[in-house]
């Protein structure tokens, strides 16, 4: 007798991309249990520059560096605003989380001669971040250095960089890079993700870390036996200590040797910017080892999750609080297969330790004296926590089915544990012992916390169970077998103790609840549009108005504010959940009313922000109880696990924090963890089970359906009561007789599982214990089973609303069929079925039951899908009697197989299915040998037809019958229709028949034919419709002849000068302006628009049919720029042509050809491109046979719908391949660069232009066109490559492109050569096509059979009843721009109107067959075909790399003023400098030129008259200095280098016998730099400063100016001071000019400066001791040899007194 108890919920595996991977993973997807898959990733880095260095004139080196991977850049001397333009390619081939988590720095170090230097600061960025961006990249952002170890001094400088992150399949659209000197906003363009804030603030985040506690056993106890037996003690077998890694910096925590429990109480400090660039903090414990350090769990913090950058948000705060590691299993081995998952890589099998940790930030004051960085404190006290509760769980295994037939024979038993409670095998090691010995090995164990000094409660002698009895499985079928759990289902339970946590669990539950009603209500709604069901909007409003619960939520959350163990965290998530659900609530009202139709799928995706914010509200970082593990074990041996959350089975009173699965009966399918057979589901059990505290144990049985008895084990009188060991059930009255009816229909796209590129298929449907399998169908991807599967009196027990609402779950497996062997597993889906219980009528609306598709899965790829419906019905009183009869179409072939019945199979009509067989392409050889006869059959539900045979492929691959037509009865539904089936067979000798390759389309809605158009045809016979086209708005706006009164400028450049080069940058330009439409560089760099409105000069237009920049009237500025902005511009693609077209599938589409094996998990997408073998060219058209299809006269029945389709014969293409660039390319030599040139490869003509290779080029210009005759359709493929040039060895690939050029030549679009915007005869806009305008449009008349050209006075055309006016004030073939002008507007005609393709340039991927998906680069290019049996076109455009030019620059430095004095004389002590000046143009240092010296300048003011002469290559186009040089002296060519016009000047004080000192410098940008001011008093640091504000000049227009500019360097401060001014004069000369008027350098001839006059010096040496002394006694010793001399003085007169008193006495005494 079988029973089955139905579900409340069922898991499935499905595939995560890269961008799921960064985003919030919805709760009820679990991931895959297989470690993650390794995925080819590249970084790309380019450095441009940097600016603003702190420093005085260093020798800066970039340091790029993404994980463990290093790259450098050149050296540049002598400047704090190096130009690198060195791009960087780092290849990794790891899972995405590892790469997300790798930290891509920028660092920059000073270099002092040979030595490396200090470092001056770094940025630091994680990779997940730049992959969170759109696009994947940061493109031209500055980013800001910073010096981790001097967090006082604040900004280091900038570098200016692009960053980006490619994986597999990812296509980096970079803007064009136009003009470097776009960004020059540093603040407003920071390598900053959004929301960031630019002013960054450093901050301490501290990570205390306190004990863990479950740790697994990590050396074998063979040791330890040794151990015990010499020491006599018996030691814990870990050694762990903590590793935290964060931004690039790691700190570890001391090692605890031999503990089990070990406790730290240590805290380590990172100091890092704030917020930080990191998301994601690695914690990890790990055992120390003398061999090797191994992990025991990781835990990833991700600080997004603990902080909130709102205006009422949070730093980041964490605990204290216990976090669960998850890993491996506990057994431990030497070699442990599985580490990775202890890494942190994929979902953890089972618990392996939690550790009580916590974090807080304290941003940090700069002017703090006490900064560290990565270290360790010791820490007083232990964190205060919530109190240990006791926590009940029980389990029933009610039902354990599809279990693997390997296992089968051996006895199986269940195993559940939570955290470490409940591990039974594994030799597990417990904490402290609460609680007594048990039966088995079982202690009941606990948690250390403060107070372990608990009592017991009355039944803490229970004895947990945690494993079910061991039993021998039952055979089902062939393949799976069941436990005999009939009428006794095992259960376990299980006592453990944790801090009381749930309120987290319970807020997660309400959140995750909301979500799951929302995510269900937007599946609805998709699922109502893609069936195309009537009013999908007004579901969307209920969803939405069900989405608003967060009055409920509040109340709830808010219940017990007062429970212990609430950390800061807790609080600030509660508020922080509050405002959001509410926000969401009030967003999802606002957006109800506007809810329309046309806005349904806008506001879904609204929808789904609400819904991914939920989910990421609904993650909890602080962990609580750990999860539930169920493991199947058989012989000792782990086969399969399942994990399930614990707080979806955590019991609370009240329904919304309940979990889901709480006391409620679930399908959990359980499979391997690990290995390449990871989705393998090895067995299904049906489990009830239940967690909450001790107290509320008497609840743990309330969910179960009714009519169990309990099975106790009896433990004598008077003590209490145990939980059941099993259930038996008893009540007969609620069991019920099912006949259950599954109608399975057909599948389509399914995976192929034989080397044929088709399978055989069959499939096989589990329900209960029975299983029942469809008839195998061979060779086939879509099979139409059309069979019904009758399952007879299958008995089900429980509540029959119970029944009825949740019933059980059906499994679905497509199996394919091998005549060897068994059948190889292809896929698995899971089916709810529709139930009638007796007494419910069989009718509408529910039944009978609609078909449906189910997704078909093969572990995490998705394997096809499936159409079915199954249905349950009771079996009442009266029997079989009641229920509707299995009737349906009698099958006498098929034997007792029955159809689905009517009422379920779809309602068919006859369809007429027309064939266009076209051709073959590129089929690859079958068994070695080559395909000479192939002929395709189309097939479709059972009938289909045969092309033509094709004779000799080699000669011509083309079929000689075109359309070829079936009937068929297809569904009315179109979304039921099946597949066709398309296959081509090599027809060999003998009848033999070899299948080369098939393809399924899928979905044939867009080869049905609607007939044409009401409204279309109306369009064109309600009369005339004028189109008036101005000639701003058509490009028709041509350069006027200008009169002779009209003034011209004398600078103006002439239209000769113009060539192809100006049109591709005018159009770049045009490109960059659409991705920017902020940045609007004409209003830049000329006057504002209205003084152009004034003027009237010219008018620029951005043209929408060919991006066109139109000059009108005459010119009056002087700039370069202003020119090449004002001529007709190409179409610039920034991807392939194909994609802006449709492929050029019109009407001719191409059809991959697949065959072999298809792949697995990993690798499934690469083999799909390996499994192409050819491609079928054609095309389908469908309709209903019974239209009454309208024909005209013309009407070919032949063609059937394919009218007007040109013949399929060979035809001879003269085919010009332009290669303008490529662009960022992989390296493929070591140092980082590359010598790239072309290969063409087409038919059997293959250039490859090995001699023209650019030299250690990563970007470069090829400017080539190469003209190949071929042969349609024999030779349609064109291969463009790009090849690395070697000296020695082959050369390597880089990577390639392919393009189709047959559906381009005969797609409506018009692909041959692109329409220009204007018409010229001559010049660099030159009229390409060998067709005029004129012959084109009445082409394309004939061809739609439209009335028309026709030409009338006045600038008009009309055709088919519209008329186009252009302007008529050219003067000659006035007719061709009318033309042109309906061609350039063709897509407004109607009913065969379609845009045409316009003169144009392409942007096409390379891609290199080792590597796919991934981009090694992109190459810029287009192609032109001409007909060779029409008029031969004119030459190939001249599209050669201009070269530069060559311009000399003469800087005359007259004088200095205000210069700082760096020198104290030795005797004087007066200040003063031996002052000169050095200059330099960028790139170019080693021809540093400097001035002689003006010696002893005492007031700052120098006087030199020397004259510096540059010469250089100048681009004006790109606004580059172009420098050829060799890298290094081995270097075998010199390498081509383009660096902007920047010149250097510096002033020194020369020093005799130490290095001389700098003093200060200026950087002037030659193409815009601050005008000179008049005198040396105007002259200001806001010249440096305040750049936006000063009149800037251009010396390339100005030819000369002379001025006043200030010198500059950083003080301590880092700030500039003004440290000098210097006079100088630029004068620029072309070569020509320059070799007429040639000057020397310095004062020499020709052309010598007179000499300066500085002060006479040559007396110097005679008048220094009288200075000296002057010096001595003016200055330092005034007062002394004051005080001295009247001190003399005294002393002389006392003496004179002495000497003069005896004598003056005696004459006074004797009266003389």
């Amino acid at each position: 007798m079988s029973q089955l108890f139905w579900r409340q919920r069922t898991w499935i595996v499905r595939a995560c991309s890269w961008e799921e991977a960064l985003t919030p993973t919805p709760s009820h997807w679990p991931q895959s249990p297989l470690s993650p898959l390794m995925c080819p990733t590249r970084g790309n880095v380019t450095v441009i520059e940097a600016r603003q260095l702190v420093g005085l004139n260093m020798d800066p080196m970039v340091c790029v560096e993404i994980g463990e991977d290093k790259k450098y850049t050149s050296m540049k001397e002598s400047t704090n605003c190096p130009y690198y333009n060195e791009y960087f390619v780092f290849d990794f081939h790891v899972p995405p989380d590892v790469m997300f988590d790798k930290i891509l720095k920028i660092s920059v170090s000073r270099h002092i001669k040979l030595l490396i230097g200090t470092l001056v600061g770094t940025f630091k960025l994680d990779v997940g971040t730049i992959y969170s961006q759109p696009e994947h990249q940061f493109y031209h952002k500055w980013a800001l250095l910073s010096d981790p170890d001097d967090i006082t001094a604040g900004c280091k400088g900038y570098v200016k960089c692009d960053v980006a992150v490619v994986a597999k399949g990812d296509t980096i659209k970079t803007p064009h890079k136009a003009n470097e000197s776009d960004e020059d906003d540093i603040e407003g363009n920071l390598l900053l993700p959004e929301g960031v804030p630019a002013e960054r603030q450093w901050a301490r985040y501290y990570l205390k870390i306190y004990r863990a506690e479950g740790l697994p056993r990590m050396n074998t106890s063979i040791m330890a036996n040794v151990k015990k037996a010499f020491i006599g003690e018996n030691k814990d077998l870990v050694d762990p200590y903590v590793q935290v890694l964060f931004a690039g910096q790691k700190g570890k925590t001391s090692i605890q040797k031999s503990c089990y429990e070990p406790i730290w109480n240590e805290q380590i400090v990172f100091t890092e910017m704030f917020p930080p660039l990191c998301r994601r903090m690695k914690i990890q414990i790990r055992d120390s080892d003398k061999v090797n350090d191994v992990a025991i769990g990781t835990h990833f913090l991700d600080l997004r999750k603990i902080s909130n950058d709102g205006d009422k948000g949070f730093l980041p705060t964490l605990g204290p609080a216990w976090v669960n590691m998850y890993g491996s299993t506990r057994t431990y081995t030497l070699m442990d297969e599985y580490q990775e998952l202890n890494e942190g890589l994929g979902e953890g099998v089972s618990f392996r330790a939690r550790l009580l940790i916590s974090l807080g930030v304290e941003i940090l004051d700069p002017s703090s004296p006490d900064i560290t960085s990565s270290t360790e404190v010791q820490l007083e006290g232990v964190p205060n926590i919530s109190e240990v509760e006791e926590f009940f769980l029980f389990g029933s295994f009610l039902e354990a089915t599809m279990v693997d037939r390997k296992i089968g024979d051996k006895p199986i038993n269940f195993e559940v544990t939570i955290g470490y409670y409940g591990n039974e095998i594994d030799g597990v090691v417990q904490p402290k012992t609460k609680g007594k010995k048990g039966d088995g090995d079982e202690e009941e164990t606990e948690l250390i916390h403060n107070d372990s000094e608990e009592e017991l409660e009355d039944d803490g002698d229970l004895t947990s169970v945690a494993t079910t009895p061991p039993m021998k499985p039952v055979i089902t079928d062939r393949n799976y077998f069941h436990l005999p759990y009939f009428e006794r289902k095992p259960c376990i339970y299980i006592k453990s103790w944790w801090q009381d946590q749930r309120r987290r669990l319970y807020n997660a539950n309400i959140i995750d609840n909301t979500a799951d009603k929302l995510e269900d209500g937007l599946n609805d709604v998709q699922e109502i549009i893609k069936t195309e069901k009537t009013y999908p909007e007004r579901r969307l409003r209920g969803v939405l108005e069900d989405s608003n619960s967060s009055s409920q939520f509040l109340s709830l959350a808010n219940k017990d504010q007062n429970q212990s163990g609430r950390t800061k965290l807790d609080r600030e998530r509660l508020k922080l959940c509050l405002a959001e659900v509410e926000s969401i609530g009030q967003q999802a009202k606002a957006m109800r009313s506007q809810v329309k139709k046309s806005t349904v799928r806008d506001k879904i995706k609204l929808a789904q922000n609400f819904l991914t914010k939920l989910r990421f509200l609904a993650v909890e970082p602080q962990h609580s109880v750990p999860d539930v593990f169920i493991w199947m074990i058989s012989n000792g041996k782990r086969i399969a696990y399942a994990r399930v959350p614990s707080k979806d089975i955590l019991f609370s009173s009240t329904d919304e924090e309940r979990g889901k699965d709480c006391g409620k009966v679930k399908t959990i399918f359980l499979r391997k963890g690990f290995g390449p057979a990871g989705w393998t589901v090895q067995s299904k059990i049906e489990i009830y089970l239940w967690l909450g505290l001790n107290k509320q144990r008497k609840d743990y049985l309330s969910g179960l359906p009714n009519g169990f008895e309990e099975n106790r084990l009896s433990k004598g009188p008077g003590l209490p009561m145990s939980p059941p060991i099993s259930l038996t059930y008893m009540m007969t009255e609620q069991l019920y007789f099912i006949f259950k009816k599954f109608h399975m229909y057909q599948a389509r796209s399914l995976f192929a599982a034989d080397s044929t590129g088709l399978s055989d298929p069959f499939a096989r449907v589990f329900f209960s214990t029975q299983s029942q399998v469809t008839e195998v169908l061979a060779e086939t991807l879509c099979p139409t089973w059309d069979q019904l599967l009758v399952f007879e009196n299958v008995e089900l027990f429980g509540e029959a609303s119970e029944l009825r609402d949740d019933p059980p779950i059906i499994v679905i497996e497509i199996y394919d069929q091998d005549t060897v062997g068994k059948a190889d597993f292809m896929g698995r889906t899971f089916a709810k079925p529709i139930v009638k219980m007796a007494d419910e009528h069989y009718g509408p609306p529910r039944f009978p039951p609609q078909l449906e598709y189910y997704q078909i899965y093969r572990g995490n790829c998705t394997a096809g899908e499936m159409l079915a419906a199954f249905e349950l019905l009771q079996i009442g009183p009266n029997g079989k009697a009641d229920l509707p009869p299995i009737d349906g179409p009698t099958d006498m072939d098929r034997g007792p197989i029955l159809p689905v019945p009517l009422g379920i199979r779809p309602v068919l009509s006859k369809y007429r299915i027309e064939v266009l067989f076209w051709g073959l392409r590129d089929l690859k050889r079958v068994n070695l040998a080559q395909v000479d006869r192939p002929r395709v059959d189309i097939e479709c539900a059972g009938k289909g037809v045969q092309s033509a045979l094709i004779p000799n492929y080699k000669k011509n691959p083309n079929f000689s019958t075109l359309v070829k037509w079936f009937e068929v009865d297809l569904p009315e539904n179109e979304l039921l229709h099946p597949p066709l089936n398309i296959r081509v067979v090599d027809c060999r000798a003998f009848g033999r028949y070899t299948l080369v390759g098939s393809n399924a389309v899928t979905s044939l809605r867009k080869f049905i034919y609607r007939g044409a158009n009401k409204q279309a045809n109306n369009y064109s016979t309600t009369g005339i419709n004028y189109s008036h086209i101005d000639d701003d708005k058509d490009g028709k706006g041509k350069k006027k002849k200008r009169k002779k009164g009209d003034e011209m400028e004398e600078e103006e450049l002439d239209e000769s000068m113009l060539d192809w080069w100006s049109k591709y940058f005018a159009s770049i330009e045009t490109l960059t302006e659409k991705k920017r439409p902020a940045v609007d560089s004409v209003e830049r760099k000329k006057p504002k628009l209205d003084e152009l409105k004034v003027q009237n000069s010219f008018l620029v237009v951005h043209d929408d049919t060919g991006g066109s920049v139109i000059l009108k009237k005459r010119i009056k500025f002087k700039s370069i720029y202003i020119f090449v902005c004002s001529v007709f511009s190409n179409k610039v693609y920034a991807k392939e042509l194909e994609s802006e077209f449709d492929n050029f599938e019109d009407w001719l589409h191409s059809f991959n050809l697949f065959r072999g094996k298809g792949g697995d998990d990993d690798d499934q997408n690469v083999t799909d491109e390996d499994r192409v073998v050819g491609k079928f060219k054609g095309s389908l058209c469908m309709y209903k046979v019974s239209d009454d299809m309208s024909r005209d006269m013309s009407f070919d029945s032949n063609m059937g719908m394919f009218q007007n389709i040109p013949h399929n014969d060979p035809i001879n293409i003269l085919v010009r391949i332009y290669v303008i660039r490529a662009t960022d390319l992989h390296p493929a030599d070591i140092n980082g660069k590359a010598d790239p040139y072309i290969a063409i490869r087409l038919g059997k003509t293959e250039i490859k232009d090995k001699e023209n290779y650019i030299s250690k080029q990563l970007n470069p210009l090829f400017g080539k066109s190469f003209d190949v005759e071929v042969t349609f359709p024999m030779d349609s493929t064109l291969t463009v490559s790009i090849y690395d040039w070697d000296l020695v060895g082959t050369d390597d690939l880089i990577g390639e492109t392919k393009l189709d050029l047959e559906n381009r030549f005969y797609s409506k679009h018009r692909a041959t050569c692109g329409v220009a915007c204007n018409y010229a005869i001559h010049g660099y806009n030159v009229w390409r096509d060998p067709m005029k305008p004129t012959h084109i449009l009445a082409k394309l008349c004939k061809d739609g059979k439209l009335d028309g050209p026709h030409y009338g006075p006045g600038g008009r055309v009309k055709v088919e009843n519209r008329v186009f006016m252009a302007p008529t004030e050219i003067e000659d073939e006035n007719d061709e721009h009318l033309a042109l002008t309906v061609l350039n507007h063709w897509a407004e005609i109607p009913r065969v109107g379609c845009k045409l393709v316009p003169e144009h340039v392409e942007t096409r991927p390379l891609l290199h067959p080792d590597k796919p998906g991934i981009e090694q680069g992109r190459i810029e290019m287009w192609v032109d075909m001409f007909p060779k049996d029409m008029t031969a076109p004119g030459p190939a455009l001249d599209i050669s790399p201009r070269k530069p030019k060559k311009f000399e620059l003469r800087v005359i430095v007259w004088n200095t003023d205000e210069v700082v004095l760096e020198d104290d004389d030795i005797f004087t002590g007066e200040k003063s400098s031996d002052i000169f000046v050095r200059g330099w143009l960028k790139g170019q240092q080693e021809d540093k030129q400097d001035t002689d010296v003006h010696y002893h300048s005492i007031t700052g003011e120098g006087n030199f008259n020397w004259r510096f002469v540059y010469p250089f290559d100048y681009l004006m186009a790109e606004e580059k200095i172009v420098i050829s040089k060799k890298e290094s002296m081995f270097a075998w060519d010199e390498t081509e280098y383009k660096i902007p016009a920047r010149l250097n000047l510096q002033v020194w004080d020369a020093d005799h016998f130490s290095a001389d000192d700098f003093l200060g410098a200026i950087e002037l940008d030659l193409n815009r730099f601050p005008r000179g001011a008049k005198t040396a008093k105007q002259c200001t640091i806001e010249m440096v400063t305040n750049e936006a504000e000063m009149p800037m000049v251009s010396i390339f227009k100005q030819k000369r100016i002379k001025g006043w500019w200030p010198f500059v360097a950083r003080n301590e401060e880092d700030e500039f001071e003004l440290t000098g001014k210097v006079e100088a004069e630029l004068h620029l000369l072309t070569g020509e000019e320059a070799e007429k008027s040639p000057a020397g350098e310095g004062r020499n001839e020709p052309e010598p400066l007179e000499k300066p006059n500085r002060p006479d010096t040559s007396l110097l040496w005679f008048l220094t001791p009288f200075k000296a002394i002057k010096h001595l006694v003016c200055t330092q010793y005034k007062w002394l040899a004051i005080k001295i001399v009247t001190a003399l003085l005294l002393l002389a007169m006392l003496a004179l007194f002495l000497y003069s008193m005896p004598g003056y006495m005696v004459k006074k005494m004797l009266g003389a």
